[in-house]
């Protein structure tokens, strides 16, 4: 600790030594000069705007506010702060997130390479395909935009519920340096540094970069091995901004970034109204949130490595029309190391009546390898008149995503009760693949995008129409099931799996496609100067694809969203206060649903991890409201408040797939309940921002409190039967997750004159009073127990910062 420590304040003073005596900005965000509100502006529609002039239901957190809220990882935004917005990692594992928007977005698993996320994830312009790689840490960032509701007109595929874009800061063309070091419980620490050059021969420099890292906070008895819930991440961007006119500019970014998580640690909670076996003598259940995990268990880092380069070309031909370019390259790998549900495992419990657990297996060792690469073009036609504002363009995107993964039990009971137990001697590598896939997918689509302003009612109507024409296609192939290599054109085949007679056939290839066609009608009236009120249709969807967890790879079609959204956006009390509201009412259809179907292993049926996706038929429901309040209190005094209701229905859907009941096999004929995950009903969040002049510096405090219902983490209910026929529905309602309120501060003294430049300390705090809460809760086996993950401890450092 100490040496990275040495290392985050060292780097900070070296680049300070080379910076010359010059007045410097305070570190802290800028002020409105009128004191009301700041202007805040976006770029939803392809064109910097206005928030308050832009109708669409948009949050955006600023650079102050991820400073102010200590968000280093988009998984930081998970505690609420845009409530409609919901980030967790995939199961236990934050090398992959899921995100969802007003309950739409993952239902259950995205961590396949031939299936999507419903909400678009964007980086300066640039859609990130996966789900992975999304856990980098973030700096240098100006500005993160929540574009709630479906966006499939200027956006496109797999923005069903929405958007997340984010904006980082542009080279400024004049020296300049950010830097700040920072040190925290459990061993934390980061360091961050911008540097800007000054320009010459109209190239404009700046190259940042990022290293943070922590401990795990559950502690693994087993020694060598890593804890739970730390992680290591670091980063650089190198940046570009040639601009040889005031109308022609060239904007080049060259990013690389590394990420090591270890795994969430899932807790055992206590038995479910199934269960039949109870935990050996060494595994207790705890409903509180532990500190020492109950077993000892090999476990590593999870490491993602991510980089890109991406070129911005953008000409301004007139005052009535800009052309811009978007090119982009990246790729990632990523592996996933997951034993963290040890004490969840079916070998952690036995039947009431067996007398020894000796040399009894258990922990589960998932492990993923994930290999990624993508190229997009997007090109844009911004147009303005005196009456029309209009935007056009086309997208082409195409990636390429192999996978493959295996699990396998990694720990034995070195006695009768179940209490010592050491790892297995294995070659964890040497296991055999359970499925390998690998998928290539190209979407093209054009799009088009009008606001009209009649004469007439003094310019206060805003009528606007849009539309965008896309086409998917997917090509690719189940590589291995169960250790089973298919051979190219081998489908329809027969294989036996290694070491049994029991038999399996090689699935067909994926090669499908699905063309869109998603439109958008806003009307917008601008009631006063200050408050606009609108009414907006959208659609959009999720690509169709394949379930790699499956025994046939069958196809799915695509997910769609139909939403009508009416609001309002005000500004009252001299610009002081600030409220926007949004209701909407949205049709849910062709909802990619999975199912568990019978697998033959060793020639006995069970229902084993295999899965199936189809389409489930009916149609759901999306309705909601949101609301965002901001006041500026006193000319010192911010304080603002969000509410998200967001409420999804799916109809109750059969298994189309036949059960076993008893050990035969049979159809359950009755709709299965199904639940919209990682969405919570109602959610909030209440911020207070004060700052003043104190002593001659700047005083500044943040307090932010975020509440939230549980969410379901279980799509479906369980079906068993106690005789062939006589099939019983169980629901296990206790799969969703607690409700929560978590609080974070951060209190600062800036404005600190060093060396020519300012200086400023601050002290802060994730999860202030420590409030603990299962946000995941579950079950991999219903006839063991409950599991959970909590939510993380209370987090605490100080931080420094320079800026010259």
């Amino acid at each position: 600790m100490e040496r990275k420590l040495s290392i985050a304040i060292v780097s900070t003073l070296i680049l300070s030594s080379f910076v010359p005596a010059a007045t410097a900005a305070p570190v802290t965000a800028s002020e409105s000069t009128s004191g009301g509100l700041e202007e805040v502006t976006v770029t939803a529609q392809k064109r910097r705007e206005n928030l308050q002039e832009t109708p669409i239901a948009i949050s955006v957190l600023s650079a102050a506010g991820i400073e102010d809220r200590q968000v280093y990882s988009l998984v930081d935004l998970g505690d609420g702060a845009i409530p409609s917005l919901k980030i967790a990692p995939f199961f236990s594992r934050p090398g992959a997130l899921i995100t969802n928007i007003r309950g739409v977005g993952v239902l259950l698993d995205s961590n396949q390479p031939a299936r999507d996320q419903g909400v678009g994830m964007y980086v300066d312009g640039v859609y990130l395909g996966r789900p992975q790689g999304l856990g980098v840490a973030l700096y240098d960032v100006d500005s993160i935009e929540v574009l709630k509701g479906p966006q499939g007109t200027l956006f496109g595929r797999n923005t069903e519920g929405g958007a997340v874009s984010i904006t980082t800061k542009r080279p400024t063309g004049e020296f300049g340096l950010v830097a700040k070091a920072s040190v925290a419980n459990f061993n934390g620490y980061q360091s961050e540094f911008q540097l800007n050059f000054p320009k010459f021969a109209d190239l404009s420099v700046k190259v940042g970069g990022v290293l943070t890292g922590r401990d795990g906070w559950v502690a693994n008895p087993l020694p060598q091995a890593e804890d739970f819930g730390g992680f290591e991440r670091r980063g650089f961007r190198a940046r570009v901004l040639w601009a040889p006119t005031a109308d022609i500019s060239a904007d080049y970014a060259y990013d690389v970034a590394y990420d090591a998580t270890t795994t969430l640690y899932q807790q055992y909670l206590g038995p479910t109204p199934l269960t039949t076996l109870v935990p050996v003598a060494g595994n207790t259940a705890s409903t509180k949130r532990i500190d020492t995990a109950t077993f000892g268990v090999p476990q590593q880092k999870s490491v993602g490595k991510t980089s890109g380069h991406r070129l911005t070309g953008e000409w301004t031909v007139s005052d009535s029309l800009t052309v811009k370019s978007i090119t982009a390259y990246r790729d990632l790998t990523q592996d996933q190391w997951d034993n963290g549900s040890a004490a969840l495992s079916v070998g952690a419990f036995k039947s009431p009546t067996l007398a020894t657990v000796l040399n009894q297996q258990f922990g589960r060792y998932s492990l993923a390898l994930f290999n990624q690469d993508q190229f997009s073009q997007e090109i844009d036609f911004i147009g303005a008149t005196e009456r029309l504002k209009w935007t056009a363009g086309a997208l082409y995107f195409r990636e390429t995503v192999q996978d493959n993964a295996r699990a396998f039990t990694t720990n034995a009971f070195t006695d009768a009760i179940g209490i010592g137990s050491l790892p297995r001697s294995i070659d964890y590598l040497a296991q055999r693949i359970d499925r390998a896939s690998k998928v290539t997918t190209t979407s093209q689509g054009v799009f088009g995008q009008a606001t009209y302003t009649p004469q007439g009612l003094d310019d206060k109507l805003h009528v606007t129409a849009g539309g965008r024409w896309t086409k998917d296609e997917k090509v690719g192939r189940m590589l291995t099931i169960n250790d089973v290599n298919f051979p190219v054109g081998s489908q329809g085949q027969i294989f036996f799996q290694p070491g049994t007679t029991t038999p399996l056939v090689s699935p067909n290839p994926l090669n499908t496609s699905w063309s869109r066609f998603d439109p958008i009608f806003n009307v917008a009236y601008d009631v006063t100067d200050d408050v606009l009120a609108y009414a907006r249709y959208a659609s959009g969807y999720k690509s169709g694809g394949a379930n790699s967890r499956s025994l046939t790879y069958k196809p799915f079609g695509p997910e769609t969203v139909e939403m009508v959204e009416i609001g309002s956006k005000m500004e009252f009390f001299d610009r002081r206060a600030r409220l926007n509201v949004a209701v909407y009412d949205g049709k849910y259809k062709d909802i990619q649903v999975d199912f568990s179907a019978p697998y033959l292993q060793g020639n006995v049926l069970t229902n084993r991890t295999t899965t199936e996706t189809i389409n489930a038929p009916g149609k759901g429901k999306l309705q909601g409201v949101e609301a965002d309040l901001t006041f500026a209190a006193t000319d010192d005094l911010t304080l603002s408040a969000s509410y998200a209701y967001n409420k999804a229905e799916i109809p109750a859907t059969q298994n189309p797939f036949p059960q076993i009941v008893s050990g035969a096999i049979t159809i359950i004929n009755s709709p299965i309940p199904i639940y919209q995950t990682y969405s919570p009903e109602k959610a909030g969040s209440v911020a207070a921002d004060y700052q003043t002049p104190f002593m001659g510096f700047k005083f500044a405090l943040h307090l932010d409190a975020n509440f939230s219902d549980g969410f379901y983490t279980a799509n479906t209910d369980f079906a068993f039967a106690d005789a062939p026929g006589g099939v019983r529905t169980v629901t296990l309602s206790n799969t969703k997750g607690d409700s929560s309120m978590v609080v974070n501060g951060r209190m600062s003294l800036a404005d600190i004159p060093v060396g020519g430049g300012m200086a400023s300390v601050s002290i802060w705090s994730r999860n202030l009073l420590d409030e603990e809460h299962v946000f995941y809760r579950g079950t991999a086996a219903p006839t063991t127990g409950y599991g959970g993950f909590f939510n993380e401890p209370r987090t605490f450092g100080i931080e420094f910062g320079v800026k010259f």
